[in-house]
């Protein structure tokens, strides 16, 4: 049973979020501030939080911030903002998915389902020489050399990974990194340039090719 950890300090919201959550068959456990949050997750285990970007403590992003320092567990946010600039935010800085307030609680749910079949283990190895990916620790490694990346970017290089050679157009990596065509070119091209900084620090080359018009392909050497 997946165990989901609630985060909002707002408890009408939460126990709408858990009553859903827990009709589909998923645990739900609940806290209202981030620094709870934070040891919750270093306590027990989680397989998905969903975090309000505006806890009284702390914000959602600086939760998340602390959280990516030692685990890639997939992170949903929550918002009473729609601002485009909090939603390139909260995805650049490892968040898997983003929902604005007001916001049907049957949607977060199926977005929980979502990302959980796109994050979740039993997918197989990828062995791409220099790459070697392991779907179940969510790792990439390059040359032998552990990349340091985003839920994004690591659902990106995954993409890129399983079909080297291949182009991959800028709607398919939307939906590889799990982003909404309104997220636009910008979330794009901010994942495909640190991946590329993060690939060359970790001893590889430029093999991220753009194809203008069309996409991105990986070329290996």
């Amino acid at each position: 049973m997946p165990r989901v950890l609630v985060v909002d300090d707002e408890k009408a919201i939460a126990d709408t979020l858990m009553f859903a959550i827990e009709r589909d068959c998923m645990e739900a456990v609940y806290v209202s501030l981030g620094g709870a949050a934070l040891k919750a997750l270093a306590d027990d285990a989680f397989d998905l939080v969903i975090l309000d970007v505006g806890l009284p403590d702390m914000t959602g992003f600086d939760v998340c911030r602390q959280l990516r320092k030692v685990s890639q567990i997939p992170v949903l946010f929550l918002t009473a903002r729609d601002d485009e600039i909090d939603r390139v935010l909260g995805l650049e800085m490892g968040g898997d998915d983003y929902v604005t307030k007001p916001f049907s609680p049957r949607e977060v749910v199926a977005r929980i389902r979502a990302i959980l079949k796109r994050t979740g283990a039993g997918g197989m190895v990828v062995e791409t020489p220099p790459f070697h990916f392991d779907p179940v620790a969510r790792v990439l490694s390059v040359m032998n050399n552990r990349l340091e990346l985003t839920a994004a970017e690591l659902r990106l290089a995954e993409a890129l990974t399983r079909a080297p050679g291949r182009i991959l157009s800028r709607q398919q990596i939307l939906d590889a990194i799990g982003a909404s065509e309104d997220v636009g070119d910008r979330s794009i091209d901010t994942h495909i340039k640190t991946l590329r900084r993060k690939l060359r620090d970790a001893g590889g080359g430029d093999w991220i090719r753009t194809h203008r018009g069309l996409g991105y392909s990986l070329e290996l050497p």
